[in-house]
């Protein structure tokens, strides 16, 4: 009984910082951009959903990628 409660703290830990992590990120890109678009380019705000998302979407796009050689 006590394993089954222990790996249920971990997976609520893991949940907890993930969201943590989630709003961390989400959270400039939503202030900047309902800062700074909608006056500049006329574009709409974003919702901190939508923000994460372009968050995401940024690290896949630009994120850092390691290709090793065998030099």
């Amino acid at each position: 009984m006590e394993k089954i409660i222990e790996g249920f703290l971990c997976i609520m830990l893991f949940i907890v910082i993930a969201l943590i992590w989630a709003i961390a990120t989400a959270l400039p890109i939503y202030f900047l951009w309902n800062w700074l678009m909608p006056e500049i380019f006329g574009l709409c705000k974003l919702t901190i959903i939508q923000a994460f998302g372009v968050s995401l979407l940024s690290g896949l796009l630009f994120g850092k990628t390691t290709v090793k050689s065998n030099e």
